[in-house]
């Protein structure tokens, strides 16, 4: 996992750093037992997921690589008859 730089673009910094502002605001909200900032904070979370996924399609994010296709075909295995009389 730490060979292929998972994660390391500016879009993906981005929307996590916003989602966990929105966490936080969340989580502070909800022991001050206001639910309408806790919503609000839920909203911050899933804002930061549309602000990595725009920043993403904006070319911010991971180069998409065309699927690696293996066509590796195992070797058929075929039994003779052991000990065929004709």
């Amino acid at each position: 996992m730490a060979g292929n730089s998972h994660g390391h673009t500016p879009a993906a910094w981005t929307g996590v750093t916003i989602a966990i502002i929105g966490f936080c605001v969340a989580g502070a909200f909800m022991v001050m037992a206001q639910p309408v900032g806790f919503w609000a904070g839920m909203v911050i979370v899933v804002l930061g997921g549309v602000v990595g996924g725009i920043m993403s399609a904006m070319g911010l994010g991971m180069p998409k690589r065309a699927p690696l296709v293996t066509s590796h075909s195992a070797p058929v295995a075929t039994r003779e008859p052991v000990g065929a009389e004709s």
